[in-house]
């Protein structure tokens, strides 16, 4: 860290903010300048509360100049972390498309779902039977029995379930239900309580970006998972909300190579809550596979026009199979495979 104090800053103030930052187990080494005098912290700075040193008199600026983010840093993990997920490795060469509805509704949707997504190459099945919803009045998710409708229909074609956990009490039925990823949605990205309990688990957890957040508060939220024990986290960009309402979110594609410089962890895209509308989705799927996203997570229904949930952004059967093709050609030029 470094500490900048003011031109009034007195031998006093200096004292203060050499004996508090010592007091967090630094060492510290004084630049006596013309006009100012500046600190600098040496250690494990992540320890220094950047707004206790910052309302101490005397001092006009403060900054970390480690990143406050460590377990999910790349700089202490070169490697590309691969998180297994049954078997299916997501995060390595071959790049992940995620398949299935938005809601779960009834079981015979939810089977021909699975034999759609496996028919078109998927390898994991999405799915909601808990939905968070902008309106009270909106269809919420089947809970439970939608967990066990999931289950069965994704078992009986071999596919492991992605589906979102909402509330920190239905955590004990996830692991009954042994949902093989848990999802974690934009709205609760930042519900910390939350993370530090999925976090104490060894399940694989998909975090999706909430809807105005930073990168940095993004990295952030992903090391409360990581600090209490969870390390098989993948990170996924599913637009942010800008000015912009001709479509539904603005999917931030520079994020991608971002996260790959900051992290060792796997990054996915969600095309469908990006764009809103199933015409932009392949777009914006080929755009995120080029960009270097390790995989991605894609609305399909059998029949979208009468899907309960997000009807506009789904794909049928027919277009997710076409777009498979597609995005294995675009890996294939990167040199990777789907």
């Amino acid at each position: 860290m470094i500490i900048v104090m003011s031109p009034s800053a007195t031998e006093q103030n200096i004292d203060t903010v050499v004996k508090k930052v010592k007091e967090y187990g630094c060492d510290v080494n004084i630049s006596r300048g013309v006009e100012r005098t500046i600190i600098g912290a040496i250690g494990d700075e992540r320890t220094i509360d950047q707004e206790l040193i910052d309302a101490l008199q005397g001092v006009e600026q403060s900054m970390h100049v480690v990143k406050p983010y460590k377990i999910v840093a790349r700089e202490w993990h070169k490697e590309n972390t691969v998180v297994d997920i049954k078997g299916v490795p997501l995060g390595g060469n071959t790049v992940q498309i995620i398949a299935g509805p938005c809601s779960v509704e009834t079981q015979q949707q939810m089977d021909d779902s699975a034999k759609y997504v496996k028919e078109a190459g998927c390898r994991l099945m999405r799915g909601g039977a808990f939905k968070p919803r902008t309106s009270p009045y909106s269809f919420q998710g089947k809970g439970v029995e939608g967990l066990e409708i999931f289950r069965k229909a994704a078992d009986a074609q071999g596919l492991p379930i992605v589906t979102e956990l909402m509330d920190v009490r239905m955590l004990d039925t996830f692991m009954e239900w042994d949902v093989d990823v848990i999802q974690i949605g934009t709205r609760n990205m930042q519900n910390f309580d939350l993370l530090k309990e999925v976090g104490r688990i060894k399940k694989p957890v998909i975090l999706k970006r909430g809807m105005s957040a930073t990168i940095s508060e993004w990295l952030m939220a992903a090391e409360y998972i990581a600090a209490a024990g969870n390390h098989n986290i993948i990170f996924c960009e599913r637009g942010i909300r800008t000015f912009e309402t001709y479509y539904r979110n603005v999917l931030d594609v520079t994020a991608i190579p971002v996260l790959k410089k900051e992290t060792h962890l796997p990054v996915i895209v969600d095309p469908s809550h990006a764009g809103g509308k199933a015409w932009m989705v392949p777009a914006l799927s080929r755009a995120a596979i080029a960009a270097g996203a390790d995989g991605l997570l894609v609305e399909m229904h059998p029949t979208p026009c009468e899907a309960w949930c997000d009807a506009d952004q789904a794909l049928t059967p027919d277009e997710l199979k076409k777009l498979m093709v597609e995005l294995g050609g675009i890996a294939k030029i990167i040199g990777r495979d789907i």
